[in-house]
């Protein structure tokens, strides 16, 4: 991962969630927790065989713009941690980014100190009934 500017980079593989030898490394994604899905450049998700499973996907720009794009399913790794998730078919121009629900799935957290991703240690799960209202 590199640093620049108060922003930083991860890199990650992402491979076909049917056939997983399918892969491509991407090595530079902005890490960004505002941006709900991960955008990876059209072409490299092609290249794997990812197919655009949601076409016409309507998102908001930062200036208020409105654009469409396809949205895809595949296998995302960083470091150790890996999810299946939805990502979007970035077009020229676009940033590539690793958004916050991918970073959820691996269960990865910014560590805004140290501008690296750490793990996200324990997840929570809510407790059984059994557990709230034991049987006298």
């Amino acid at each position: 991962m590199k640093n620049r500017m108060g922003t930083f980079y991860a890199s990650c593989r992402v491979e076909n969630h049917i056939h997983r030898q399918k892969g491509v490394d991407i090595p530079r994604l902005l890490v960004n927790t505002g941006n709900e899905f991960t955008w990876i450049e059209g072409e490299a998700l092609k290249k794997v065989g990812i197919g655009r499973e949601k076409k016409d996907y309507t998102f908001v720009m930062a200036n208020g713009q409105q654009i469409t794009r396809a949205v895809g399913f595949a296998i995302i790794r960083v470091q150790n941690a890996f999810t299946i998730d939805e990502v979007v078919f970035a077009e020229p121009g676009d940033l590539q980014l690793l958004g916050a629900r991918s970073l959820e799935g691996l269960n990865l957290r910014v560590d805004t100190r140290a501008k690296k991703l750490v793990a996200g240690g324990p997840i929570l799960a809510a407790s059984s009934l059994k557990d709230r209202y034991p049987q006298s």
